[in-house]
């Protein structure tokens, strides 16, 4: 399967798995919404360019504001997320292209450390702007604080559990431009 068709049916069944389970989950408190739509856009290969990026954030977010019926907030979340992805990368994996030989951000690719600090990075941005465009029309400055503090844990408890559940095959890079 080409790359480009993996990853479309990556983001289709986590938008599906959103909107469909997680969006139906009574909450447990008013605080605690689990996001984990974004998590394939983590998962996009790192020769994506930078526009490929923001197209892909862009459609993710537009496809899930759609269902939820919200005017564009995923998106914007979507888009920044996506717009920071490579300066994080840059600042995490190894400068010697010769020690960086993979595909696309993994646990095993980055290392558990590396890899968990751009998961944490960037769903902290992603929550901590949505929850902000969402702030914006109501509620206190603690609210804030603390749903994307739940937000954020709640997400990347999903996130990590389905790394340790369902490794991903990694492919590694040729030498072939």
């Amino acid at each position: 399967m080409s790359g480009f068709v993996k990853n479309i049916a990556r983001i289709v069944l986590f938008i599906l798995l959103q909107v469909y389970v997680l969006n139906k989950i009574p909450h447990l408190h008013r605080f605690i919404v689990p996001y984990l739509y974004f998590l394939p856009l983590l998962w996009l290969p790192f020769s994506v360019s930078r526009l490929g990026l923001l197209f892909y954030g862009f459609a993710t977010g537009l496809t899930l504001d759609y269902f939820a019926m919200t005017p564009g907030l995923h998106a914007a979340a979507c888009v920044l997320m996506m717009y920071v992805r490579p300066f994080i990368i840059n600042a995490l994996t190894p400068k010697d292209e010769s020690e960086f030989t993979y595909n696309e951000p993994s646990p095993k690719a980055m290392q558990w450390t590396p890899y968990a600090v751009y998961v944490f990075v960037l769903v902290l941005l992603h929550h901590g702007y949505l929850v902000f465009l969402e702030w914006l029309s109501f509620g206190s400055f603690l609210d804030f604080i603390i749903k994307v503090i739940a937000t954020t844990a709640i997400s990347l408890l999903l996130i990590f559990t389905i790394e340790i559940l369902f490794p991903r095959k990694q492919k590694f890079r040729s030498n072939t431009a």
